[in-house]
C-alpha cells in the first residue's frame, strides 16, 4: 500500500525542522530568564570557585541590552520560521484549513514547551541554568552583534524622538537595591530577623547619609573650659563618663584641643609624684594645655562610610563637626557610626541605658524631640521621611512652618503629633501615633 502523496521526504524534513526550531526557542526562553534572573553575587561565588560557566555568565550580562537584544532577535526568528513552516506544512495536508490549524497547534507548542516549560526551570535553578547557556549565547551575541547594533540605533533613535534617553553604562542589576529587596522580602516572610535587617540595612546605607544627621548637636556637648582650675577641670573628667572632652577658649565655639582622660591622670600623677606640698599646691603646677590634643574638624557634608575609613585611617575616634563657614556644628565619634549599623552601644559608664521604644495602653508612643527619625523608623518600622529634617521635633517644625506651643497638636504624614514638653524653643517632648488613615495634609488641632 503506497503512502499518501504527501508524506515525502520534504513533509519529515519539514516537521524535523519545526521540532529543531522549537527546541532553539526553547533554548532562547530559558537562556533570557535564567541570566536575567540569576543572582550576580551567586555567580560571582561560583565563578570564585573555578566554575567557568559562571564566569562567562558574568561576563555575557555586563551589556543587558545586547545581551536582551541578541537573544529576542534569535527567539523571533526560530519562532516565525517554525510557524510558517508549520503553515506550509498544514496546509499541504488540510487545505486552507491548515493556517487556522497551524495557528492553533503552533500557539500549543510554543507556550508549552517553548516559554513556560524552558522558564520554570530556569526560574526553579538561574544560577545552574545560567552557567550552561552563558557561553553558546555568548557566542550568539557575538554573531548577532551587527544586527543587534542597528536594533539598538533604531530604538534609542524612536525613544529621544519620545523625549526619552537611554544609558548604555547602565546595568540591570542593582547589588544594593537587589540585598534591599531581599532583606526586606525575608523580614516580611519571618526568615530574617529585624534586627539582622537593621544592621545590614544599616551598613548598606552609610555611604547615602552625612555626618550631619547622626552628629551630636553642639548644645549637647559636655565642654570644658581651658581657663579653669586645674583641679576643677580634674574633677569634671573624672565626673564625665565620656573618655574624651573639647576644651574651649573663651567661647564654646572656640574648641582648641581635645583632653584624654587617660592623658590627664597620667598628667596629674605625675605632677603630685614631683611636687611636695598639698595636692591644691601641687595641682596648680598642672597645664593641660600640656596634655591636650589638637582638635580634629571635618565638615558636616560628609558621606558616614568615608568618615570612618578616615577614622580608621588617622588612628582617632573623634571629630568636631564645623559647617561651611567653619562654626561648629556638633560633635561625631567612631562609635556613633557604628550604632547606625549595629544599634545602641552602652557600657556600665554610660548614664542611662536606652529603652525600647513601646506603645502605652491608648497606642501613644512617647518620644524626645532630639531622637532622629531614621531611629524612630528602626525602631517602629515606620517609613517617616528625613529628607527636610534629621529629628522628630525638626520634623514637626518642618511640617508645621512654626515652632509649636506646649499641647499643640498636628497631623501629617499618616501620623498624630501632640507637643508635651517644649524648653525654649526646643521641643523636648512628642506624643506620636499613628492615624488610621494616610492623610498627608499638616493640620492643626
Amino acid at each position: 500500500m503506497e503512502s499518501p502523496n504527501f508524506l515525502d521526504m520534504a513533509f519529515f524534513a519539514s516537521a524535523i525542522a519545526i521540532l529543531v526550531l522549537l527546541a532553539c526557542s526553547a533554548f532562547f526562553s530559558g537562556s533570557e530568564t535564567a541570566l536575567t534572573g540569576a543572582s550576580r553575587a551567586k555567580l560571582r561565588s561560583r565563578a570564585d570557585k573555578g566554575d567557568k560557566g559562571s564566569a562567562a555568565a558574568l561576563e555575557v550580562t555586563e551589556d543587558s541590552e545586547r545581551l536582551i537584544g541578541a537573544i529576542l532577535l534569535g527567539n523571533n526568528v526560530v519562532n516565525i520560521l517554525a510557524t510558517s513552516l508549520a503553515t506550509a506544512l498544514l496546509t499541504r495536508v488540510f487545505g486552507q484549513s491548515g493556517v487556522a490549524l497551524a495557528t492553533l497547534v503552533m500557539t500549543l507548542l510554543v507556550l508549552i514547551f517553548a516559554e513556560v516549560l524552558p522558564k520554570t526551570y530556569s526560574i526553579t535553578f538561574p544560577e545552574a541554568m545560567a552557567s550552561r547557556v552563558a557561553r553558546p549565547i555568548r557566542f550568539l551575541t557575538i554573531l548577532l552583534g551587527p544586527v543587534v547594533a542597528v536594533v539598538r540605533l533604531i530604538v534609542r533613535g524612536i525613544l529621544r524622538l519620545c523625549g526619552m534617553r537611554t544609558d548604555s553604562d547602565t546595568h540591570m542589576f542593582s547589588v544594593q537595591e537587589e540585598i534591599a529587596g531581599a532583606l526586606a522580602l525575608g523580614q516580611s516572610e519571618g526568615t530574617v530577623d529585624k534586627e539582622d535587617r537593621d544592621r545590614l540595612l544599616g551598613a548598606l546605607d552609610l555611604g547615602n547619609r552625612t555626618v550631619e544627621e547622626i552628629m551630636l548637636h553642639r548644645s549637647q556637648i559636655a565642654m570644658i573650659d581651658i581657663s579653669a582650675a586645674p583641679d576643677e577641670i580634674l574633677t569634671t573628667v573624672l565626673g564625665s563618663p565620656y573618655t574624651r572632652m573639647p576644651l574651649y577658649d573663651g567661647e564654646r565655639e572656640n574648641v582648641v584641643g581635645i583632653v584624654h582622660s587617660k592623658d590627664l591622670l597620667r598628667a596629674v600623677e605625675k605632677t603630685l609624684r614631683a611636687g611636695e606640698g598639698a595636692l591644691q599646691e601641687s595641682l596648680s603646677n598642672l597645664d593641660v594645655r600640656d596634655v591636650m590634643m589638637k582638635p580634629y574638624f571635618i565638615p558636616d557634608t560628609t558621606p558616614l562610610d568615608e568618615q570612618m575609613r578616615e577614622f580608621l585611617k588617622r588612628r582617632t575616634h573623634f571629630a568636631m563637626v564645623v559647617d561651611e563657614y567653619g562654626d561648629l556644628k556638633g560633635l561625631l565619634t567612631l562609635e556613633d557610626i557604628l550604632e547606625e549599623i549595629v544599634g545602641e552601644i552602652t557600657d556600665e559608664h554610660d548614664p542611662t541605658a536606652p529603652s525600647r521604644l513601646l506603645p502605652n495602653a491608648a497606642g501613644d508612643y512617647i518620644v524626645d524631640g532630639g531622637m532622629t527619625i531614621r531611629d524612630l523608623n528602626r525602631e517602629t518600622d515606620w517609613s517617616l521621611p528625613d529628607d527636610e529634617a534629621n529629628t522628630v521635633a525638626g520634623l514637626v517644625i518642618h511640617e508645621a512652618q512654626t515652632i509649636p506651643t506646649q499641647g499643640q497638636v498636628f497631623s501629617f504624614h499618616g501620623f498624630r503629633f501632640e507637643v508635651l514638653a517644649r524648653k525654649a524653643n526646643r521641643l523636648a517632648r512628642l506624643k506620636i501615633r499613628p492615624l488610621l488613615s494616610t492623610t498627608e495634609t499638616t493640620q492643626s488641632e
